[in-house]
């Protein structure tokens, strides 16, 4: 038995899409989709409820709104599997997805899998979209594509649920299953589209808080592994403090004052470029964000 844990928030339309690509896999193994609801108010549960006729393999559970690292803590105390695979609610996958990550389990009993995940703003077809240099990911863990026997997570502690907020749970995790000697084993063929809407002047008040969000859990990342290569991971680092702050001088090229080029490019038909190029000051604030953070800890 294989269990797909999905935490979702708000995520309705692509997770139909999201649900309808896991009921069509080419699987010979028995599996369930475990669902949990992280206190949705965009109508998701009683659309699940109402066409579970759809989606055979759904099994729904409900919490308020705790964040993703309890919501998949729950999805692990109730899965019936015996191996674990994490997705994200707005990620649409291949018919041949499980059947990948197994044959690449298969090879060794101390490792997890690490599918592949394309970005694509293509709501009507995201499956179309190719690959593109942003796409290669370094991380050891990160539960948007990932298969992994369920008595590893246990063995490990589960995910921690002091990361309230946006960031850092899964590669928190990932440090101690690397302590536990787990080996990645890269999965290319596990393929899953991440869909995110088209980048907008609207999306910059929740992307700044986005960024606030994960410099505080990084430093709940730091204080539980204080190493060298954490401060790199969070950008708690004055490399980071000297390359995002110069490129932004010092701050003066932010939201505010960048907002007529971003709407100009976004009026051009260039969102990711005009996202590329808020990703400088978003960056600044992270890093402003993650020392400000340490600091009210010390």
């Amino acid at each position: 038995m294989w269990s797909i844990i999905i935490p979702t928030y708000n995520r309705l339309p692509i997770l139909q899409k999201c649900l309808q690509a896991l009921e069509a896999q080419n699987f010979t193994q028995p599996y369930e989709v475990v669902v949990v609801d992280d206190g949705s108010t965009d109508g998701t549960v009683d659309f699940l409820q109402s066409h579970s006729d759809e989606f055979p393999h759904v099994r729904l559970f409900l919490q308020n709104h705790e964040g993703a690292a309890i919501a998949r803590n729950t999805g692990i105390d109730v899965a019936l599997g015996e191996t674990i695979v994490f997705i994200d609610s707005d990620l649409v996958v291949t018919p041949v997805f499980l059947s990948a990550h197994a044959k690449a389990l298969a090879k060794s009993d101390r490792a997890f899998t690490y599918g592949l995940v394309i970005n694509t703003n293509n709501f009507d077809n995201p499956t179309s979209e190719k690959i593109k240099i942003q796409d290669i990911s370094t991380a050891f863990f990160a539960t948007g594509n990932v298969a992994i026997a369920k008595h590893w997570l246990i063995k490990a502690g589960k995910f921690d649920t002091s990361f309230r907020q946006y960031g850092w749970e899964d590669l928190e995790l990932g440090v101690r299953l690397k302590n536990l000697g787990l080996k990645l084993i890269k999965c290319p063929d596990a393929v899953g589209y991440h869909w995110h809407p088209a980048f907008t002047i609207e999306q910059l008040p929740r992307l700044v808080d986005v960024e606030a969000q994960r410099g505080r859990m990084g430093v709940v990342f730091y204080k539980k592994h204080p190493t060298w290569t954490v401060r790199m991971m969070i950008q708690m680092t004055w490399l980071h403090v000297l390359l995002w702050g110069a490129l932004s001088l010092g701050g003066s090229l932010n939201e505010r004052s960048l907002r007529p080029l971003l709407k100009w490019l976004i009026d051009q038909g260039k969102p990711q470029l005009a996202l590329e190029i808020a990703r400088i000051f978003l960056n600044w604030y992270n890093v402003k964000g993650v020392y400000a953070a340490y600091r009210e800890e010390q």
